[in-house]
């Protein structure tokens, strides 16, 4: 699943309802190369479809993560919890 574009409190229901669709479909990897935009609202976003995934035995990894949405995952402490693909 590509994230293309911003992700911020203005559409984030938008695109966690597009997300959860494409993780009960069965995608295994979200892809963050294509976002322009983000505030903490992807990072709630993500942790959503990653508890979407687990309940489905899947696992769901995140790859291209943007430096903005890292830097927050440290602030809050959750950086540990993202499933991050090796080398990002």
């Amino acid at each position: 699943m590509m994230i293309v574009g911003p992700v911020t409190l203005k559409n984030v229901t938008a695109v966690l309802e597009e997300g959860l669709t494409e993780v009960r479909a069965g995608v295994s990897t979200i892809d963050m190369a294509e976002v322009s935009e983000l505030d903490s609202s992807l990072l709630a976003a993500t942790f959503a479809w990653v508890r979407e995934g687990r309940l489905a035995n899947r696992a769901l990894t995140v790859a291209n993560l943007p430096a903005g949405l890292q830097t927050l995952a440290q602030l809050y402490g959750v950086e540990e919890l993202l499933p991050l693909t090796t080398g990002h």
